[in-house]
């Protein structure tokens, strides 16, 4: 991975965040076919989305250890090294965070209600959205970086910015409507079932909000 790293900087010392990204989207997307299959009692096909997200999480880690490693230190740059590293952490915490929910899934089994199965398939797809425009978002790194983080590309990415605002905000409002739906029907429930359900519908959530930092690092990145 080294050399291919080293290939890559050579063209762009913001193309392995771009990379990076993608992976950490390609492990949210995972959390669909998951949830899914969990929902029908398909815990073969679970086993396979799990296993999926573990190994892509296991590549976005790889990817944030040798952009560490290979990150020039003295680069002539727009931006300080530093701010490039802080966009590449919270990157890696979409992909972190889809393993920790696949983990719960498959170590309890967790099925959603029927009766909200449905608008939490919906939910996750929100989320996912989210991970889908915070990587459209970092793929304008390296046209930012050739533009001097100046001119017309600021705007197209603020607006991109904008938008996974929008889409993080709709998420925390989905989020709110099921925690009321399973909390009405919380009497029909095992009661360590439903803490856990509860705790799905909240580290989830947390897909979106990390999607949103991610938004928050460029922000500060045009600004500088």
């Amino acid at each position: 991975m080294s050399n291919v790293l080293a290939n890559i900087l050579g063209a762009s010392p913001v193309m392995p965040l771009e990379k990076h990204i993608d992976v950490a989207c390609r492990c949210a997307e995972q959390l669909a076919p998951l949830f899914a299959a969990a929902n029908r009692g398909d815990w073969g096909a679970a086993e396979k989305a799990a296993a999926d997200i573990e190994a892509l999480e296991h590549e976005a880690d790889d990817l944030k250890k040798e952009i560490r490693l290979h990150l020039p230190k003295s680069l002539f740059m727009p931006v300080p090294r530093q701010d490039l590293l802080e966009l590449l952490l919270v990157q890696d915490r979409i992909a972190n965070r889809a393993r920790d929910i696949a983990g719960l899934v498959m170590i309890r089994r967790i099925q959603m209600p029927a009766s909200i199965a449905d608008d939490f398939l919906d939910f996750v797809d929100r989320v996912i959205d989210a991970a889908k425009q915070a990587r459209k978002s970092v793929r304008e790194l390296d046209e930012l970086f050739t533009a001097g983080f100046r001119g017309a590309e600021v705007d197209l990415v603020a607006g991109m910015i904008e938008e996974l605002d929008r889409i993080e905000t709709d998420t925390d409002a989905r989020q709110f409507e099921l925690g009321k739906a399973l909390f009405e029907i919380e009497a029909t429930l095992n009661p360590v079932d439903a803490v856990f359900l509860h705790r799905v519908i909240e580290l989830t959530g947390d897909v979106a909000d990390m999607a949103e930092r991610v938004g928050r690092r460029l922000e500060l990145l045009l600004s500088d």
